[in-house]
């Protein structure tokens, strides 16, 4: 075999070696990326239905039941206000049940619900971050009977195909379409719900779904 020709064949064995390397470590990192991409939407995603239930769950101490429409949660926090109780032992009780209730202010259920933070939109709360277009949680609200009494629920959620749509830098549309419908399949296999989502509207809880794993 001539000098030259060996030459160029082991050239071309070195770059199949490389693109074989490269492919290798491609297919081991892109598992790791996605996750590390759908951790991080989730962060924001789950911030916001934290946001839902806290508003929620004033919206039911006030008006003993939940609401499904996100117009009249943001109305609810932007106007209302719920008061401060002092709870103390009454004093002519022998049996120590017995307890006094006295309001002692008012706080407006904005400050809850915003937390101290100082870019906080009430506004926000009902759209799903990484969405594009721009979708809203789904919410609902609801009774549910337990022992014949009517218990107040409601569930807001959103599915990998929303905040999950549009694929993160180190990936193309194929390969991140199937990145996600892989994470759906995985999740339906246990028969959980492939997305977040807190409360349900199957049982008395206002856990999330994150907290559940």
């Amino acid at each position: 075999m001539k000098k030259g020709l060996s030459i160029v064949i082991n050239i071309i064995l070195f770059a199949i070696i490389l693109l074989l390397a490269w492919m290798v470590v491609k297919s081991i990192q892109a598992p790791i990326k996605f996750n590390n991409e759908q951790k991080a939407r989730e962060s924001k995603v789950v911030e916001r239905l934290i946001d839902i239930r806290n508003a929620e769950v004033l919206y039911k101490n006030t008006y003993s039941k939940y609401t499904n429409n996100f117009d009249s949660l943001i109305d609810f926090c932007q106007n209302a206000e719920i008061p401060i109780v002092n709870i103390i032992p009454d004093p002519t009780d022998t049996t120590f049940t017995r307890t006094i209730n006295d309001t002692i202010g008012f706080v407006k259920v904005m400050d809850s619900v915003r937390g101290g933070r100082d870019n906080f939109n009430i506004h926000d709360i009902k759209w799903v971050p990484f969405s594009e277009p721009r979708q809203q949680y789904e919410l609902e609200a609801g009774f549910i009977k337990r022992n014949g009494i009517d218990i107040p629920v409601f569930e807001a959620r959103t599915p990998y195909e929303v905040y999950l749509a549009t694929p993160g830098a180190a990936f193309n549309e194929k390969e991140w379409k199937q990145r996600r419908d892989n994470a759906k399949a995985e999740k339906e296999s246990i028969n959980r719900y492939a997305g977040m989502k807190v409360g349900s509207m199957e049982e008395a809880s206002t856990d999330g779904n994150w907290e559940k794993l």
